[in-house]
């Protein structure tokens, strides 16, 4: 998945809204908090409009992670403002979503 081989991924980018440890970790946060960090906010945003969607935004976890309340509510409140929401496990997984998006063969009966 490169952006040479479908330009709109061109526009793709990540959000850092990820904590952190130690010392400088809390330095950060609370600067990042300053500059309008947000809990809950998703990972990775592709701003391209479909005919259905006005982007897609993707909450990447480990194969056994969850999203926690604060995710829960920002996709809903993104799906609501007529976005698509994915919740990936692996690389394969978000790339897969992404493409399909892309191409407009989203299969949406299973989320």
């Amino acid at each position: 998945m490169y952006a040479r081989e479908e330009p709109r991924l061109r526009t793709m980018f990540a959000i850092p809204n990820q904590g952190g440890q130690g010392k400088g970790a809390i330095i950060r946060g609370k600067k990042m908090v300053r500059e309008g960090l947000r809990k809950g906010v998703p990972d990775i945003f592709l701003p391209v409009v479909t005919h259905e969607f006005g982007g897609l935004f993707i909450e990447m976890k480990s194969e056994k992670g969850r999203p926690s309340d604060e995710q829960i509510e920002f996709l809903n409140m993104l799906t609501g403002a007529g976005y698509l929401c994915g919740i990936c496990h692996s690389f394969e997984q978000a790339r897969s979503l992404i493409m399909d998006y892309l191409n407009s063969e989203l299969d949406l009966s299973n989320p």
